[in-house]
């Protein structure tokens, strides 16, 4: 089945490009994408962007497609900042994605100190070996393994696929995960999630807040990472140098739209808008 949406506000690349997601890779005229143990086909012709796919509810949902873009990209503009407002206007089809919480978790972990091609290949290497084997579009992917299949793997497992001194944060997070479940996080405040977050071995302030607003869809959290701390300086001409008051400046600036926000002014900075 073939879900479309108007390119405007829904760009595949920028999506996906903009660093939430691992799993994707280019095919024909635009991505496959994977997320659990589903996949999609996303593209754009003209001025449509098409999804095709064995599951609309699921990748209607994935993709954000009931929220309004259109209003979230006027509330950029309405900020008067310059850097902002050019994210906003070059990247009105970024969207923000709605993913798997212990995805997110275990992608996160590796994400950190890293760099996007070396996470990918973790990740992969990683359904390979322990995710079931599935098929679409006539070639085979494989699903996000279970935290069970991933604890039951071992630190040396991780060790070996290349996941660097994260071979600990994975092999004692999924442990934890496989015996208690993350059932409780979801009616968490999001204060309160980030907290609970960072008692998970591997898990710091930003990654807490990539899991938080990538898995678990909370809007309101802004993750500091280089470029943001960067575009800190340089276009709000901000003083701070503690990466937590960063991220507290930017939540009480821009409040439940922080996330939305966070995502055009990475994009206008990574572009050299």
């Amino acid at each position: 089945m073939t879900i479309e949406y108007e390119s405007r506000y829904f760009s595949p690349r920028d999506t996906l490009e903009c660093g939430q997601i691992f799993r994707f890779t280019p095919f024909e005229e635009g991505y496959k994408v994977f997320s659990q143990d589903k996949a999609c086909y996303v593209y754009t012709r003209g001025d449509i962007t098409y999804i095709e796919c064995d599951d609309r509810d699921y990748f209607y949902n994935f993709f954000d497609l009931a929220r309004d873009y259109s209003a979230i990209n006027e509330r950029a503009k309405s900020y008067n900042v310059p850097l902002l407002t050019r994210g906003a206007e070059r990247g009105a089809g970024l969207r923000l994605l709605n993913q798997s919480a212990e995805e997110m978790i275990y992608s996160f972990i590796i994400s950190q100190n890293n760099n996007i091609p070396r996470i990918k290949g973790i990740i992969e290497r990683i359904c390979r070996a322990l995710g079931e084997e599935r098929e679409f579009l006539g070639e085979k992917y494989y699903a996000f393994p279970s935290s069970a299949a991933l604890a039951g793997a071992g630190t040396q497992f991780y060790k070996g696929i290349g996941a660097g001194y994260r071979d600990e944060y994975l092999a004692k997070t999924s442990a934890r995960i496989k015996d208690e479940g993350i059932d409780m996080l979801y009616a968490l405040p999001t204060p309160e999630l980030k907290k609970r977050l960072l008692t998970y071995t591997g898990i710091g302030p930003k990654v807490a807040d990539c899991i938080s607003l990538f898995g678990f869809a909370r809007r309101e959290c802004f993750p500091v990472d280089t470029w943001i701390e960067k575009l800190y300086h340089d276009d709000f001409g901000g003083t701070l140098k503690d990466r937590n008051k960063i991220n507290a400046y930017f939540c009480g600036l821009f409040g439940d739209d922080a996330g939305y926000m966070q995502q055009y002014l990475f994009y206008a900075k990574r572009e050299n808008l």
